[in-house]
């Protein structure tokens, strides 16, 4: 089981909107560098929306190369179509991912027997373990932990990344009896402290882009259950938790990449620049982090 901050990595991206192979490399160097646990590629904050399927693979196996088994891989392979998600774990897979990190179907919002045959369908075609994503914030789909307990019987899913961001989901997962070895990860930033001395496992982060060494320090200290110790680290992560996300996420995120000297400004559209009356805040948070 793989414990600890999980960097939800961005995809960093040339001002033409070219995926800049380069600076991805330079990123997950600088993460292993920096004690980061483990490596998403080509999440929500990796912009998988917009990348095609070729991008979305190379990116994969770019950081996979460049981890070298350093560090762990999950690959991002949700879709809202059940057989483009197996495609796109297939090919995860064939790229050395470790694991794959796979969405709740978004937009067509399925009933939970849905999801469970969705998920149920994807780990019986693909042998690669598996870590399901609840993000209703952003699918418009919550995935209720009564179909977690029922998807939590397959045996290559091996965990979920709760993204609701509310403590009281976090003590329903954690009260269902899962096995002693499903994962339990917060998506949530503001959360995790709470979320892992409550019992979770770690934290898939965006905050952890711009400041690994500290969310991985905070980690540490949660999952050692020195709440003051953790506490203390949280405090200087506050402002980052809350002000990367003043513009949908990435878009914070790599401009205070950006900011930092580690990629240039390149984002995707629909997705555009930071609103220059969030710049300032995004650089206090920097700055309380010591990133700046």
């Amino acid at each position: 089981m793989i414990k600890g901050s999980i960097v939800a990595i961005v995809t960093p991206m040339t001002p033409a909107g070219d995926v800049d192979f380069d600076a991805l490399a330079a990123l997950v160097e600088w993460h292993i560098a920096e004690g980061t646990d483990a490596i998403v590629a080509v999440g929500t904050t990796g912009e998988s929306a917009t990348l095609n399927v070729e991008e979305h693979i190379a990116v994969v196996r770019k950081v996979v190369e460049v981890s070298g088994k350093r560090i762990p891989v999950l690959a991002g392979t949700g879709a809202n179509s059940t057989a483009e998600a197996i495609e796109l774990t297939q090919l995860a897979k064939a790229a050395g991912a470790d694991a794959a990190l796979i969405v709740t179907p978004y937009y067509n919002k399925p009933p939970q027997e849905g999801l469970y045959r969705h998920f149920k369908a994807i780990a019986e075609a693909v042998a690669i373990p598996i870590v399901l994503y609840n993000v209703p914030g952003r699918t418009g789909c919550d995935m209720l932990p009564a179909t977690v307990a029922r998807l939590a019987t397959i045996p290559n899913i091996v965990g979920i990344k709760e993204a609701k961001g509310d403590l009281s989901r976090v003590r329903e997962l954690l009260a269902l009896g899962l096995p002693k070895d499903f994962a339990l990860y917060t998506g949530d930033d503001a959360t995790a402290r709470e979320s892992i001395l409550l019992g979770f496992h770690g934290d898939i982060s965006v905050t952890a882009n711009v400041a690994p060494k500290l969310m991985h320090a905070l980690c540490v200290a949660a999952l050692a259950g020195d709440a003051a110790q953790a506490a203390a680290i949280d405090a200087k992560l506050a402002l980052l938790h809350k002000h990367l996300f003043v513009d949908p996420n990435p878009i914070p995120a790599k401009w205070a990449l950006e900011q930092m000297g580690r990629i240039a400004g390149g984002i995707r559209l629909p997705l555009v620049p930071l609103n220059s009356d969030y710049s300032e805040v995004v650089r206090e948070a920097l700055r309380a982090a010591g990133a700046l």
